[in-house]
């Protein structure tokens, strides 16, 4: 659970390739993304700086990356481990996954 001082904000930096989530305007975490030739998103790693563990940010970094790509009607293929456990666990609407058989997180 989250501080009241806190106010967790997830967003789509395309120039990196990843989701972010800032924490009171502070990069907490990201996860990252590459498109395959078919321009589906693979998300093959999630970190969160050790100063924000604990507090639930993975989660709603993965939830806010999710729900984003639902809405851009893309694809996602997760390798991460922590991208993988979120989408067995959470029905996100709208949301196409491809499951791989032999997933390659980085």
């Amino acid at each position: 659970m989250t501080d009241s001082a806190e106010d967790p904000s997830v967003t789509r930096n395309d120039g990196a390739g990843r989701y972010e989530i800032h924490v009171d305007g502070v990069l907490a975490g990201y996860t990252v993304f590459r498109a395959d030739t078919r321009g589906r998103l693979i998300f093959p790693h999630t970190e969160v700086d050790p100063a924000f563990r604990g507090r639930g940010i993975a989660q709603q970094l993965v939830a806010g990356a999710m729900a984003d790509v639902a809405s851009r009607g893309e694809t996602v293929i997760p390798h991460c481990p922590v991208v993988s456990a979120y989408l067995r666990k959470n029905d996100v609407p709208g949301l196409d996954v491809i499951w791989p058989t032999h997933p390659h997180p980085e």
